[in-house]
């Protein structure tokens, strides 16, 4: 074995060499039937695709040329036969125009149970554009499909991926361990609705790196039962900010925990770091929360916990909120708010916030300091804080 070939394999396991020496892919959609012509149904290739490289017992691979391939619902099933399964993709994938095609499914990619898996490249068109308006008029409209979703699967990455106009969410990682997201560009028109960029529930150990979002819901929403989340390097705007939850919507929740938002810039958005959480009985928490290093430039509502959450004040429980949220850290977070009001605190009467922490946080609003509000929430303020803390 060559020291080159010994070194490939080492470093980039899911690859292998020909025998001339170049690196091949072992499936090649368009050697499967797929048609990079954004019109011809490759999705039978790319099944193919998939049952072939989750059939092999070595690392295996599989390649997307450039083109623009038509795509129906298409679920990629595990376990596999091996942990080593590596996609590249340098074209588009493309959504059907008709939303009714996929409106209807959970997911439009949906990869499950499956360990191992790295997808790396690519662009994922959803054409949420006809479901959008559908929403917005008076017609009754399919909820929409999740552009990708990662479901009950653990040591995934996401790498260098764009995903644009997504029907619903674009990316969901539910019921996973040791997921990672880097390099990611999430972008759809910033009133396009429910299109969250990135959804994390029911997972642990999950990293989002390096990314740039732009949508019309959350940039980031973080659900029941999210732990050991690391969000660092974000771009966001426009969007609904970074936000945990919406939390309570039932009585029995898991709670989130140990999760970390930092160098992060907020640009023109509705809510920069924002918790949320519905006014009923619930039994679930947040707790150890750092944001720290973060950029507000004209952000309407910068700092936000909201435990009267009710969106279009339709179907408002009215109750207090079970919800119990202790020890949030912000740390270093500086720019403007579109508001007087900068930090809202609007924590439970009968679970109030508790250990909040300000450290080193200057907001302004038209050149002048910002305002604070509290209810319900104790904690301390160290260094400059401006606006005045309210704890």
């Amino acid at each position: 074995m060559t020291i080159l070939r010994a070194f490939l394999l080492l470093f980039f396991p899911l690859m292998f060499l020909n025998s001339s020496g170049a690196i091949a892919f072992s499936n090649n959609v368009i050697s499967l039937g797929a048609k990079p012509d954004g019109k011809s149904d490759s999705t039978q290739a790319f099944e193919t695709a998939w049952a072939n490289a989750c059939g092999s017992t070595r690392p295996t691979s599989i390649y997307v040329p450039p083109g623009r391939y038509y795509l129906r619902s298409v679920t990629f099933n595990g376990p596999c036969k091996n942990n080593a399964i590596f996609i590249r993709i340098d074209g588009t994938l493309v959504a059907p125009s008709d939303y009714k095609v996929i409106g209807n499914s959970a997911a439009w990619i949906l990869f499950r149970r499956v360990d191992g898996v790295t997808i790396s490249g690519g662009v994922f068109d959803g054409k949420g554009s006809g479901l959008w308006a559908c929403k917005n008029s008076t017609k009754t409209c399919p909820s929409g499909a999740t552009t990708i979703e990662i479901s009950n699967s653990k040591n995934v990455v996401l790498s260098a991926l764009t995903s644009l106009n997504s029907q619903m969410f674009h990316i969901v990682v539910n019921g996973c361990q040791n997921i990672k997201m880097k390099g990611l560009k999430v972008l759809a028109s910033g009133n396009s609705p429910n299109t969250d960029g990135i959804h994390v529930q029911l997972s642990s150990d999950v990293t989002i790196l390096n990314s740039k979002i732009g949508t019309g819901d959350d940039c980031i929403s973080i659900g029941p039962g999210t732990s050991n989340l690391w969000i660092e390097n974000i771009v966001c705007g426009p969007g609904h900010g970074i936000s945990i939850g919406s939390l309570a919507k039932d009585l029995e929740e898991a709670g989130v925990q140990n999760v970390t938002v930092k160098k992060a810039l907020f640009s023109r958005t509705q809510n920069g770091v924002r918790i949320k959480a519905w006014g009923r009985p619930s039994n679930g928490f947040v707790k150890n929360i750092l944001f720290q290093h973060i950029v507000m430039d004209n952000v309407q509502n910068p700092i936000v916990i909201d435990q009267n959450y009710c969106p279009s004040h339709k179907g408002c429980p009215g109750q207090a909120s079970g919800v119990k949220i202790s020890d949030v850290t912000y740390q270093d977070i500086h720019g403007t708010s579109a508001t007087q009001i900068a930090v809202k605190f609007d924590c439970s009467p009968t679970n109030p916030c508790s250990d909040i922490k300000m450290e080193d946080v200057k907001l302004y609003y038209k050149d002048q300091i910002a305002g604070a509000t509290c209810s319900h929430a104790g904690g301390t303020a160290t260094g400059r804080v401006e606006p005045s803390s309210c704890l």
